[in-house]
């Protein structure tokens, strides 16, 4: 059993953390890019298949590179529970796992938790593949009671008049439109009507903030991006400090499903892990002087980002964030013209989805993401005409500046 050193920083744990020695000794740890593993005799292979001894069998099931990384990452998200708590092996405070995606970890999490004709809270600003699923509720077995940009008053009266609620899903920052929930304060009103709250941490990551720290049960990422931070892969991983819960509900949903990563994707995320601390903190650096300068552009309406002091939420991010991110989203004044003309005039900047990687990605939603979308039903999300979403990347910020600036001249 591993023993937590609570005096390790976090880039320190990103490099270091659930890096054990291994047969050969190699620096860089290796990948068990194996589907099966030779069983010594028929009683330790039937001890590994009822779980009552450690070992591998098949990696649907496990794989030691898929542990490895997934106690790396339960180690950035939990280091402040470990920390209060050094003596305990770190297995018995937080566990986590990874997945082949971050909907196939969201899937998963609420599958395990949610029993069927259970009900889940949740915001109705959300990344758009777990809108699908929570959509899709009743034909799982559950259902959503949605919140619209929802205050404390509306968690609190949800949670009073659904009985059967046993999960809150929180995304804070949300995405596009960056709006921050009191993760806290959510958390503090669904334990005390017995529910857990599981938030999606994509656009903060644990170096912005730790919502098992502020009360959470559960944490999910898409570690596609700024964990893996490379754009080399596609994964997900869950992070709970209900260790029973991890090892029994989500083991048994997961291997079931087969949502599992595979052996060469979860090498390349710990891999990319080993810069995770330098790039975000370029990433938030780079964002804030951005939002400053978009704040004052004279092409811009507003810029949505936690960091600003006219954001709506900046006080809450104050409050549960230790760093701002790198998303952010703003809206041109221009509208949809003035968006589909700044995605054609780009040059340093990558017109493309996703986040989180070194360099700079935008997208224009109305144009491109969303537009299949009913325009009312659109601008009701969120998704205005001239809202444009910018993953800030770790270029030299005067360039990016200088792209944003010459992409926004229309004539």
């Amino acid at each position: 059993m591993e023993i937590f050193d609570p005096f390790r920083g976090l880039g320190t744990l990103a490099i270091h953390a659930a890096e054990e020695e291994n047969p050969f000794n190699t620096n860089v740890s290796p990948i068990y890019q194996s589907s099966i593993y030779r069983i010594p005799d028929v009683a330790t292979g039937a001890a590994i298949f009822q779980r009552e001894n450690p070992g591998y069998v098949y990696t649907r099931l496990s794989n030691p590179t898929l542990d490895q990384v997934a106690e790396k990452l339960a180690i950035l998200e939990g280091v402040d529970l470990l920390r209060k708590e050094p003596q305990r092996p770190i297995e018995d405070v937080v566990r986590g796992r990874v997945f082949s995606s971050g909907m196939a970890a969201i899937t998963t999490c609420i599958l395990a938790k949610v029993p069927q004709g259970g009900v889940v809270i949740a915001q109705q600003a959300l990344y758009s593949g777990t809108l699908k699923f929570l959509n899709e509720s009743e034909r799982y077995g559950f259902r959503v009671v949605w919140l619209t940009d929802p205050t404390l008053e509306d968690w609190e009266k949800a949670f009073a008049s659904e009985p059967a609620a046993v999960l809150a899903y929180v995304e804070s920052p949300v995405n596009p439109g960056m709006a921050v929930m009191d993760i806290a304060a959510v958390a503090e009103i669904a334990h005390r009507h017995n529910a857990w709250v599981l938030v999606d941490n994509t656009f903060a990551t644990p170096y912005c903030q730790r919502p098992l720290t502020l009360g959470a049960d559960l944490v999910v990422h898409s570690t596609t991006k700024y964990l893996n931070g490379h754009g080399l892969i596609i994964g997900g991983a869950l992070i709970s400090r209900h260790v029973q819960f991890m090892d029994n509900e989500v083991y048994e949903i997961h291997q079931t499903l087969g949502a599992t990563s595979s052996p060469f994707d979860t090498w390349l995320l710990n891999n990319g892990l080993k810069t995770f601390e330098i790039r975000m903190e370029r990433h938030c650096n780079n964002a804030m002087k951005i939002a400053r300068f978009l704040e004052e552009h004279p092409a811009v309406e507003r810029v949505n980002y936690p960091g600003l002091e006219s954001f709506p939420y900046h006080e809450i991010a104050s409050k549960q964030m230790s760093a701002y991110g790198g998303m952010m989203s703003f809206e041109l004044k221009g509208g949809y013209k003035a968006g589909e003309w700044m995605m054609n005039h780009v040059r340093l900047c990558r017109l493309a989805v996703s986040l989180g990687h070194l360099d700079s990605l935008i997208e224009h939603p109305a144009s491109m993401t969303h537009s299949k979308v009913d325009p009312v039903v659109r601008e009701k999300s969120g998704i205005t005409p001239g809202l444009v979403r910018f993953s800030v990347g770790i270029e030299n910020v005067e360039d990016i500046i200088a792209d944003l600036d010459q992409a926004m001249a229309m004539p």
